[in-house]
């Protein structure tokens, strides 16, 4: 099967964009991996290695720099659409993300973001629940030490890369 059509729908601002620059590494019903250079030049982050939970409703990213040093592990909370009629994956960022920096030190971000998106009308109630519920299991599985697990499948990636060179 061909690699699947990926797209990245944002709320605030409002914007669906195209990933097609994103490379594929591997995809099943559960979980799909991907690299990628960042979309608009920044000023610090280059790339990143990420992966889509579907049914835990999160992706991890590792971010990168220029000099291809770690940044961070960024953590989106996401629902998703599927349409198998094209093999389309629209990932739809609900807002509420945590990072984990390689000191330890864990931020949960752009709450506020997520509280604006309520007001505006643009998730339901229900959609809110199921981010903050999201969040909430990501933030055990941190504060748990369980962190690794979603680690280990981009670590497993980048070992795997490494013993092809």
């Amino acid at each position: 099967m061909n690699s699947p059509v990926l797209y990245r729908k944002r709320l605030i601002p409002a914007e669906c964009v195209l990933l097609d620059k994103d490379k594929v590494i591997r995809c099943t019903d559960d979980y799909l991996i991907t690299t990628w250079d960042t979309i608009r030049p920044k000023k610090d982050l280059s790339h990143g290695i990420s992966v889509f939970f579907w049914k835990q409703g999160v992706k991890v990213s590792k971010f990168y720099d220029h000099q291809n040093r770690l940044i961070c592990w960024y953590c989106d909370i996401i629902t998703h659409e599927y349409q198998p009629e094209t093999n389309t994956y629209i990932t739809i960022d609900l807002l509420a993300d945590v990072l984990v920096y390689p000191d330890g030190q864990i931020k949960v971000v752009d709450l506020d973001e997520l509280a604006d998106a309520v007001e505006q009308h643009l998730i339901s109630q229900k959609m809110l629940l199921t981010a903050l519920r999201q969040l909430n299991t990501l933030l055990d599985h941190i504060y748990s030490g369980k962190f690794a697990e979603y680690q280990s499948y981009i670590e497993e990636i980048e070992k795997t890369a490494k013993n092809e060179l």
